[in-house]
């Protein structure tokens, strides 16, 4: 089937699917054997597919991690988990959708799973917020952390959002001071975190839930401080630059695992995880089974020192 939503550099496909689409159609309606120039259109689509996601630029891989087909925290919790309960609210103000989080099973272990959820649809957005939470979404995931570490349970994060939402109503309920107590309690937290990138990791919002033992990102995610746009429109009053500040701000997976932030790339399949999501999950599991067998191992206070040094050794700094 011919591609639904196309990204700008992924145009030169859709003319090979119409065209393979429209031999399916003679195939099936007319009996016709269209064997032979099917079999060379699906191999010219496949390469030319190969080609392109090779060749991604920061901006392109930027893009790949909105495309609105990507899939999602709940998504994931229903193809590679098992017995999801979902778990509601931060005991405070209110539950938040932006964030969904609950008890699950992982290769048939007990897990806490925490992600950012965005929405399919107008309707679905604006019941997530566009995936951006409010203070009481963090809280809410702060609470499963420490029910999780009460239970000495694994705690996997799945990041996927612009940032923390920054409105009116959620500076009057204390968002940075959410994102901050987050960031200090899982630094501390008595019980294994992984976190994995899934698609665009957005400052605060996505560290709030992303200090961890393990750091994965998926081959086409981002994580950064700030978005392309946001940056060309501080930096160079220019939100059209963005392409330059994409390649400055170093926030693919690539770069971020060369500079020491991020311990691992999950690869995607050719196309994105939005062409099969089947075999990315598959992908996303695999990875979380081996760290979650390799941070069991780990015990308590050596599991908090060997978390507080791998984030103390990053970056660089002197003392005057």
């Amino acid at each position: 089937m011919a591609m639904a939503f196309a990204l700008e550099f992924e145009k030169p496909l859709q003319e090979l699917e119409r065209q393979i689409d429209e031999l399916k159609r003679l195939q099936q309606e007319g009996g016709i054997d269209v064997a032979a120039e099917l079999g060379t259109l699906e191999s010219k689509l496949g390469a030319k597919r190969v080609e392109i996601y090779e060749g991604l630029t920061p901006m392109q891989r930027v893009m790949v991690a909105r495309h609105p087909r990507r899939p999602y925290t709940l998504d994931y919790l229903s193809s590679i988990f098992t017995d999801f309960i979902e778990l509601h609210g931060d005991r405070l103000f209110r539950d938040d959708p932006a964030i969904v989080g609950g008890w699950a099973r992982l290769g048939g272990k007990t897990v806490m799973v925490i992600g950012h959820q965005k929405g399919r649809d107008t309707k679905d957005n604006l019941k997530r917020n566009f995936g951006m939470p409010h203070p009481e979404g963090y809280r809410k995931a702060l609470r499963l952390m420490h029910l999780a570490a009460r239970f000495d349970v694994p705690v996997i994060t799945l990041i996927d959002t612009d940032g923390a939402y920054p409105g009116l109503g959620a500076e009057e309920r204390g968002q940075s001071a959410a994102l901050a107590t987050n960031i200090l309690e899982m630094s501390v937290l008595p019980t294994p975190i992984i976190a994995a990138v899934i698609g665009t990791g957005g400052s605060g919002g996505a560290l709030a839930i992303g200090v961890a033992d393990r750091v994965l990102m998926f081959e086409n995610s981002v994580y950064s401080v700030i978005s392309p746009e946001g940056c060309a429109a501080i930096l160079w009053k220019d939100a059209s630059q963005r392409d330059r500040a994409a390649e400055a701000l170093k926030l693919t997976a690539d770069d971020l695992l060369r500079l020491g932030l991020v311990d691992e790339i999950i690869p995607e399949p050719v196309g994105g995880a939005h062409f099969d999501p089947e075999t990315a999950g598959e992908s996303l599991r695999a990875a979380l089974l081996k760290h979650v067998a390799s941070l069991r191992k780990v015990k308590g206070e050596r599991l908090i020192k060997r978390r507080h040094d791998k984030f103390a050794a990053m970056g660089a700094y002197t003392e005057g």
